[in-house]
């Protein structure tokens, strides 16, 4: 397998995407081609005074203004890339990773692929020799998906595959039983498909569902325990709060990223094994139809992107990825054909003296 383009390091080379980040802050990403000019009302900079530059340059424009110039990080990538559906933010793929315990070489069966953001996490974490398993239901989520993936790496991974349909019903269909170390769901209603997961994963593998509210929540958590094949859920949310840090002017940030979703792990118990009665005090953990009601897809809020809209992210997400896959494509083919030899002259060549 090529280089990703994601993760590339030393000076900046044509196909690269580099991050200017402005003097007041905006950033502007752009993908470096030899004698393109990226303007902005400030100015424009050529892409040739770029190429060739380390990684963490300033570059001035033409009238002199000056940019920053850095490739962008996996979370800079997937928090301005074209969107089918709705992104895990980088602070939950960290903790989803962490939490999952995503590992190199790992199984992993994600559902449903949104805009591929989690997607990108997950292949980082389990590498070449891992397998990404992702199903999605709708069509058009799983283009912008495969376009961001082959925008961010510049090739179409061969250890990810998409497949579309109803996790439930395709699950069995590509994953033998206890073949699969680590399943994520972040989809509306995971406790459809906590009896096909619990036969694909290993004893000992880990179920982690990212879910939106408190009732799903409970809904999974109450579904997981009742299987009888998982270990008591965890569950939590995770909130960053940044600080303001300039001289002894120290204060947290006026704003949060707080409150995206919830996380909620078990692991896979052995076949036949019968987990130790935790105790608790009395609580109501049954539920009536009318509780059941306020879970459903249409009492929670589904949002709905337009078809229009959705049309529009797919072609931004396939011209990025064909625009990075030729570019690759290029670069591969600079690097194979070695550099032709010096012409040479009949003069003979001339010294300094001394």
């Amino acid at each position: 397998m090529s280089e990703s383009r994601g993760e590339r390091s030393g000076p900046f080379r044509p196909g690269d995407r580099v991050q200017l980040t402005g003097p007041k802050g905006r950033m502007h990403t752009i993908t470096l081609e030899p004698g393109k000019l990226f303007h902005s009302h400030k100015g424009p900079i050529a892409h040739d005074d770029l190429i060739g530059l380390p990684d963490g340059s300033v570059v001035a424009n033409q009238v002199g203004v000056e940019y920053l110039a850095l490739r962008p990080l996996l979370g800079d990538f997937v928090m301005s890339m074209p969107r089918g559906a709705a992104i895990v933010y980088p602070k939950d793929a960290a903790q989803i990773l962490a939490q999952a315990d995503v590992f190199p070489g790992a199984t992993v069966v994600e559902a449903g692929v949104g805009s591929g953001a989690l997607s990108l996490w997950l292949l980082r974490a389990i590498g070449p020799q891992g397998r990404l398993m992702s199903f999605e239901r709708r069509e058009e989520f799983a283009e912008v998906a495969r376009g961001n993936v082959a925008t961010f790496h510049g090739f179409d991974p061969e250890n990810w595959s998409i497949t579309l349909g109803d996790l439930a019903e395709e699950l069995p269909r590509q994953a033998a039983a206890a073949s699969v170390d680590r399943v994520v769901l972040d989809m509306l209603a995971p406790w459809e498909c906590i009896d096909v997961v619990s036969e694909a994963l290993k004893p000992g593998g880990v179920l982690l569902c990212y879910i939106a509210t408190a009732t799903q929540l409970s809904r999974v958590a109450e579904a997981i325990r009742a299987t009888g094949h998982y270990t008591d859920p965890v569950s939590n949310e995770t909130m960053v709060r940044g600080w303001h840090v300039q001289g002894l002017a120290v204060r947290p940030d006026h704003r949060m990223i707080a409150h995206t979703g919830f996380l909620i792990t078990a692991r896979r118990l052995a076949p036949g094994t019968v987990l130790p009665e935790l105790k608790r005090r009395p609580s109501k953990t049954d539920f009536s139809e009318e509780d059941v009601e306020v879970w459903t897809p249409g009492a929670l809020g589904e949002r709905v992107v337009s078809d229009k809209a959705l049309r529009k992210r797919v072609r931004a997400a396939d011209a990025a990825a064909e625009r990075s896959r030729a570019d690759e494509g290029a670069a591969a083919a600079d690097v194979a054909e070695p550099a032709a030899p010096p012409a040479t002259t009949d003069t003979e060549p001339t010294g300094n003296g001394g």
